[in-house]
């Protein structure tokens, strides 16, 4: 407001707003057996709706949103339109693997569905109840994750670990800003994606190396003794 004021000549200075520091470091991840346990746990409906989120870490609104006109199983490809995201940017992912083949069966399960209700379907993720879209999962994803011990996780941790599994496979960082969609760096950095069992490795591999490489890693080399006077001459 002040700075608005300032540009149009209303206000000669304003005044020093100091800015809080930040504390909203994001904690919070799924291996892949808690994923397994979590999607076995939800109703059938939703199992594509949560692969489609570990992997790609899209955020929900995005997930759910999606329409059939946006996905080309053919290219193995799925965009979103400039717009329709938190930053305004358009996106484009590529499907391989686990998420290709989930792609691929809800596909067949939709058309299945616009046969038996004679109407064209164009959402990706559909409650078989109302032929609509799913809008939000909150009570069964409550449900599920109590029954697997995982109380208090929450669908975005599926953001999070996409993004700490890609810099695990040797993904760039500025291709996995890309697929989930953070537009700054210092966002990116705000997700941690650095677990406890990511140092325990790095640890691992520290010890397992031979001792004549050991100060390439950045611990403490040994200090060389100074040669004596008569070493010198």
């Amino acid at each position: 407001m002040f700075n608005l004021a300032l540009q149009t000549e209303k206000l000669p200075s304003a005044p020093y707003i100091p800015s809080l520091t930040e504390n909203n470091v994001r904690t919070g991840f799924s291996e892949y057996e808690e994923f397994l346990a979590l999607r076995n746990a939800l109703p059938t409906f939703l199992y594509p709706v949560v692969t489609f989120g570990y992997y790609t870490g899209w955020r929900v609104t995005e997930v759910l949103n999606l329409q059939w006109r946006q996905v080309s199983l053919e290219e193995a490809e799925v965009r979103l339109d400039p717009g329709t995201t938190k930053n305004g940017k358009g996106r484009v992912i590529y499907l391989d693997g686990e998420l290709l083949d989930t792609m691929k069966e809800q596909r067949d399960f939709v058309l299945s569905l616009q046969r038996e209700r004679g109407e064209i379907i164009p959402w990706v993720f559909v409650n078989p109840d109302t032929v609509d879209r799913i809008r939000y999962f909150r009570r069964p994803w409550i449900h599920a994750c109590k029954q697997v011990g995982l109380d208090g996780r929450i669908f975005h941790d599926f953001r999070r670990t996409a993004v700490r599994n890609m810099v695990r496979a040797g993904v760039p960082e500025v291709v996995a800003m890309s697929i989930s969609g953070h537009r700054t760096r210092s966002v990116f950095d705000r997700y941690n994606i650095v677990s406890e069992e990511d140092l325990r490795e790095a640890a691992r591999r520290i010890s397992t190396l031979p001792i004549k490489d050991r100060d390439k890693t950045g611990t403490v080399a040994p200090i060389p003794a100074k040669a004596s006077i008569n070493e010198k001459n």
